[in-house]
């Protein structure tokens, strides 16, 4: 694995990233830092009427929560000079070319070659244009788009996933670069960042791949070589739909505002669909040693939420204490580490341990009947002084020996008249919060 690796994460700020986005950044990043690397992010903002500084902004915010620092941030939109230089030295090379058809001509073209059973794949017959034919478009007002002339060979690279991988750009329309209002297209810009930034190892989604064929041409247009590249395989939801950022599937923001994790999120962005099992990880850095781009799968991997809920439980059961003691804090919440552990284990989300804090200060709400004639036995043989977590044992034998009673029928009455609830934390490690004054007002209740 090479060392100081540069990677980059460039999303377009048009809407909120998802856990597809995450994944991607997720496996840059780790990838990068794990080998003393640089991760880049880059907003690939060129479109500026859908591009916004909100969406700009929330991305920044998805990617911290995650844990993700990036070591460089850029934006395409300020970077247009460099840009349209690059361009001019395209069209001096004969590389970039311009183009007058509209799109209802192109369409027009396309339909043709489909009645004659041909590929879609432009004509090049702006080629052919004379210096008269394209002063007379301009005459007309028609502004050309400007492709790039593919050499037509086949291009091939070794993926960091895929393993060996060719495009035929034979089979390829030459690729517009700039439409004839003067903006970019994603290819071009990309491709001049990332030799710009020195990016060593582009990893994407799979659905890159032509995109990448069309790009390693331009990388040896102008630098004589092109970065490593891997495409790793793409989220699905459960149904096997793919995930839309503008839609707003399973966006980062929401999964944060419904109180998931981040490192649940991490882990299973990051483990689905790879030859590791999906589990809990506690730290990014851990998550990172089990990253092997070359061992991930070539299936669409399906992001499950039923599995993250589950997985975020996981994650909020085996939390230490000295994680989670700022943010009980934040809550409200300063009951120590005995508190914690007794509850952390009945958590679907950290916002319900305010649940438990609230059984153990009380006042709770009763529901159902109270056995009160079995309660008052109880109380009659609760234990004073100092409680710990034998207490409960111990209590509940004499109980059990009192009253006769066993399993469900013995538990369920005192769990009801000291929780409220049928079903919660341990009542061994419920009890000494709970505290003797406290129980013995609940059970006289």
């Amino acid at each position: 694995m090479m060392t100081n690796p540069i990677v980059r994460f460039a999303p377009s700020p048009t809407g909120r990233i998802h856990i597809g986005n995450a994944r991607t950044a997720l496996l840059n990043y780790l990838f990068a830092h794990r080998a003393g690397g640089q991760f880049i992010l880059r907003y690939d903002d060129t479109d500026i009427e859908r591009s916004t500084k909100e969406f700009a902004d929330g991305i920044a915010v998805d990617l911290d929560w995650m844990g993700i620092k990036p070591d460089l941030v850029i934006r395409q939109s300020e970077r247009f000079d460099l840009y349209h230089s690059v361009a001019d030295k395209l069209r001096a090379m004969g590389k970039l070319y311009a183009c007058y058809e509209t799109e209802e001509e192109l369409d027009r073209k396309r339909k043709r070659q489909a009645a004659r059973h041909l590929p879609p794949v432009y004509d090049r017959a702006a080629l052919k244009l004379t210096d008269e034919e394209k002063a007379a478009y301009e005459a007309e007002g028609r502004k050309p788009h400007w492709r790039f002339l593919l050499d037509h060979k086949t291009v091939a690279w070794h993926d960091l996933v895929r393993g060996e991988c060719t495009v035929d750009c034979a089979s390829l329309s030459d690729p517009v670069l700039i439409r004839a209002d003067g903006t970019y297209l994603y290819t071009l810009p990309s491709v001049v960042d990332d030799i710009d930034t020195k990016v060593t190892h582009v990893i994407r989604g799979e659905d890159h791949v032509t995109n990448t064929g069309v790009q390693i041409q331009i990388f040896e247009t102008l630098s004589g070589s092109s970065p490593l590249f891997g495409h790793h395989n793409l989220l699905t939801n459960a149904s096997g739909e793919g995930l839309s950022k503008r839609k707003g599937h399973f966006s980062i923001s929401s999964l944060r505002e419904d109180g998931m994790e981040p490192m649940a999120v991490a882990s299973l962005a990051v483990l689905v669909g790879s030859s590791e099992s999906v589990r809990p990880i506690a730290k990014l850095d851990e998550l990172g040693a089990l990253v092997d781009l070359a061992r991930l799968s070539r299936a669409p991997a399906k992001f499950d939420e039923a599995e993250l809920d589950g997985l975020n439980a996981k994650t909020l059961h085996a939390m230490a204490y000295e994680t989670a003691a700022p943010r009980l804090r934040a809550f409200g919440i300063d009951r120590g580490e005995n508190f914690w552990l007794a509850v952390r284990g009945n958590l679907e989300r950290f916002a319900d341990a305010a649940i438990w804090a609230k059984v153990i200060e009380g006042p709770i709400a009763q529901s159902g009947e109270r056995d009160r004639a079995f309660l008052s036995e109880a109380l009659a043989v609760l234990p004073s002084g100092a409680w710990d977590t034998e207490t409960w044992g111990a209590w509940t034998t004499v109980v059990k020996e009192k009253t006769g009673r066993k399993g469900k029928d013995l538990f369920m009455p005192l769990r009801l008249a000291l929780t409220g609830l049928e079903h919660g934390p341990e009542l061994k490690l419920m009890l000494p919060l709970i505290g003797e004054a406290e129980t013995r007002r609940r059970l006289s209740e």
